[in-house]
């Protein structure tokens, strides 16, 4: 039997194993789920065998086989295999456009700004910056390089830590005016306090009740207060004068800088455990225009 197209045909069994659906890898590989289908029984007549079983339990979902399984980590490295060397053909000839994901928040408060420095110093690369708070799949959606705010573990990217950084007060200097004195934690309780909750529930996520309880506080009332959940938007509303923000120094830098805000209690050193890192694929650490953009992450970092 002669064999089908192997390249559209892995590819469709490979993204039908990831998403465990016709219909969703079919979105991705932008085909239809019938398509897909198609490909995946050229693949299973060609090979003899089938690829994937019906889940009979809760909703119906595509379960690769046993030999399925082993045979998918190969396909994976192929196909990244494929890509690097595709991205290394398109560096022959140009520098070519550079993706690059953070959370809307980092990319506003610290990216930015610091952007035109990027493009003098590498200005035949283009970027093309996706804003997410979700962890994004790197090989599926063609992203280069990144900026992840955890603990450092994420699989199928390298992580290198790039920042780490203190938790503390900060307000206006306007409200610090309105509402003095506040020279110790315990003034807290008269004010409006502003959470952030961009990533609520992640576990090592500073919050206003484990600052308190770190400064040895109590009789706070936290479940009051402004609540947002964009890191940027909470220091926005503590610049506006809507309270006093629990924020995060890489965030806040530019802003104390210039006086926007106001650090309180700056005796008190409270420091998360969580971090950023600069993440991207092991596959493509020799590219040019990743090692460019990750050398200018450490210095801009550095001198932050």
């Amino acid at each position: 039997m002669k064999a089908p197209s192997h390249l559209n045909a892995l590819r469709a069994f490979e993204a039908s194993a990831r998403h465990q659906s016709f219909s969703a890898a079919a979105a991705e590989l932008n085909v239809t789920p019938a398509a897909v289908g198609q490909l995946v029984r050229s693949l299973e007549e060609w090979l003899g065998m089938p690829l994937f079983v019906r889940s009979t339990s809760g909703r119906a979902r595509l379960v690769a086989t046993e030999a399925a399984l082993r045979a998918l980590p190969e396909i994976r490295a192929g196909f990244d295999k494929l890509s690097l060397g595709l991205e290394r053909l398109k560096e022959s000839t140009a520098s070519g456009v550079l993706t690059v994901t953070v959370s809307p928040a980092f990319a506003a408060k610290w990216l930015l700004p610091r952007f035109e420095r990027f493009q003098a110093t590498c200005p035949d690369t283009d970027v093309r910056l996706e804003t997410s708070l979700k962890l994004v799949d790197f090989v599926a959606q063609r992203v280069d390089i990144g900026v992840r705010y955890g603990t450092g573990t994420w699989q199928g990217v390298t992580a290198e830590k790039l920042m780490e950084e203190e938790i503390y007060p900060v307000c206006s200097p306007e409200f610090l005016r309105r509402n003095q004195p506040l020279h110790e934690p315990n003034d807290l309780g008269r004010v409006t306090l502003i959470h952030d909750l961009s990533m609520d529930g992640h576990a090592g996520f500073p919050t206003w009740d484990q600052w308190l309880q770190e400064v040895g506080v109590t009789g706070v009332a936290t479940s009051r207060g402004m609540k947002i959940n964009n890191s940027a938007a909470v220091l926005q509303a503590a610049i506006e004068g809507r309270g006093v923000a629990l924020a995060r120094s890489v965030m806040a830098h530019d802003d104390l800088a210039a006086g926007r805000l106001v650090r309180l209690f700056p005796e008190i050193r409270f420091v998360s455990e969580l971090a950023y890192y600069v993440v991207y694929r092991p596959e493509c650490a020799s590219l040019p225009r990743l090692i460019a953009f990750r050398d200018w992450l450490r210095h801009e970092a550095a001198g932050s």
